[in-house]
């Protein structure tokens, strides 16, 4: 067993990881580029191939479900299997290959047979609010981009769930009326970024698909808690977590950063209010110029399942950049990606440390393969 340790001031937070497992046969090497990143230019080719090397080595097509390391073994975090569904999604939007099309079947038939079916209520299998969140965003997208009405009803459910819990099963939501704000979990005290921004997601992503005005009312008045209690509006640092009324904790994450910035311009989108393109700017300056090292490549962290932070980084760097009118913002991508591509490994696997080629013959966690495949799925390669 595996487990991962989340430090939210001073509660300890446990998080059960899966690592049953199975070993297959391995593909045949690619012979890496050995150049550095001075030569590399990724090409929408390499986009395309990255992310079949990610899915060669770590996608299980029997399950239809991601393993959790290149050696075919254990399973992938419940959450990150909804951030992978994202990966399947931008693949199809931006190839329309009819290969990643089923492969959003897939991994929703996959994934539904491994956590009950969508079953919010099951606690066995949904024992965290921000998991849940993270499943609803990308159901919700699928409804978008396929327009299959078992996503959308899938994530309306999880929505209402996550916001009001369930009197029969003696379960409060996470919304906190009182004092505002998202609980991350409802065993331990704790509203977080990863629930309070993911959710202004969610319901903004619900709005634009239902036209229902409440899923807005949510956002804001979410946005605004967390504005006031996890964005530093000076310098656009986002907190970690705050839990009652203690101070909060300014450990800074990548994917805090990136959900912070897709809600604030999810909101500018639809309120076209400059203050939350400005928290959008603020926020992925912060990014850029304070957690990237002075080169501009992005941070990486030891823990289990961080190698995802960066994937969730370009999930919603690209809605500011498109959304929100600022392509400036693709040079420092693009050379992050540029990097890492250089220093892909012999059978084309990156890791969460761009700088560095993975070690050859030692598996590689999907969750810290995955980072730079998502990216390429969303940033257009120079020139186009």
């Amino acid at each position: 067993m595996n487990y991962y340790i989340r430090t939210m001031g001073p509660i300890f937070f446990s998080l059960l990881l899966l690592s049953c497992g199975k070993s297959n046969g391995t593909p045949p090497p690619v012979t890496p580029d050995t150049t550095g990143n001075s030569s590399v230019s990724f090409t929408a080719n390499n986009a395309t191939s990255a992310y079949n090397t990610f899915n060669t080595y770590l996608y299980n097509p029997d399950a239809k479900l991601y393993y959790r390391a290149s050696d075919k073994s254990g399973i992938a975090a419940i959450w990150t299997q909804a951030i992978y569904f994202d990966m399947a999604m931008n693949a199809w939007k931006r190839t329309h290959d009819v290969k990643y099309k089923n492969l959003i079947g897939d991994i929703y038939q996959g994934c539904g047979v491994q956590y009950a079916a969508y079953d919010w209520r099951n606690q066995d299998k949904w024992f965290i609010w921000d998991d849940m969140m993270w499943w609803i965003i990308a159901l919700a997208r699928a409804y978008e981009v396929t327009g299959e009405q078992k996503y959308l009803d899938h994530a309306k459910a999880g929505f209402d769930f996550v916001w009001n819990g369930d009197a029969s099963l003696g379960r409060v939501g996470s919304f906190d009326a009182a004092t505002g704000g998202m609980e991350w979990a409802w065993k331990q005290r704790g509203k977080t970024a990863c629930i309070n921004y993911p959710t202004v997601i969610g319901a903004m992503t619900l709005y634009n698909i239902t036209k229902d005005e409440a899923y807005v009312q949510k956002a804001k008045t979410v946005y605004g808690w967390a504005r006031a209690n996890l964005f530093d509006a000076n310098s656009g640092k986002v907190a970690d977590n705050k839990v009652d009324n203690n101070p909060a904790d300014w450990t800074t994450h990548t994917y805090n950063q990136a959900s912070c910035i897709g809600a604030a311009v999810m909101l500018y989108k639809y309120a076209n209010e400059a203050a939350y393109l400005n928290d959008a700017v603020l926020a992925a300056d912060y990014t850029q110029n304070k957690m990237s090292d002075a080169n501009g490549i992005l941070p990486y962290e030891g823990g289990e399942e961080q190698g995802v932070y960066n994937a969730i980084l370009g999930q919603y760097m690209i809605r500011l950049i498109e959304d929100g009118n600022k392509p400036g913002y693709l040079s420092w991508l693009r050379k992050n990606i540029n990097t890492a591509y250089g220093k892909r490994n012999s059978v084309g696997l990156m890791g969460k440390d761009y700088k560095t080629t993975p070690p050859a013959g030692v598996p590689l966690s999907c969750y810290d393969a995955c980072s730079i495949p998502a990216l390429m799925q969303v940033v257009t390669p120079e020139g186009n």
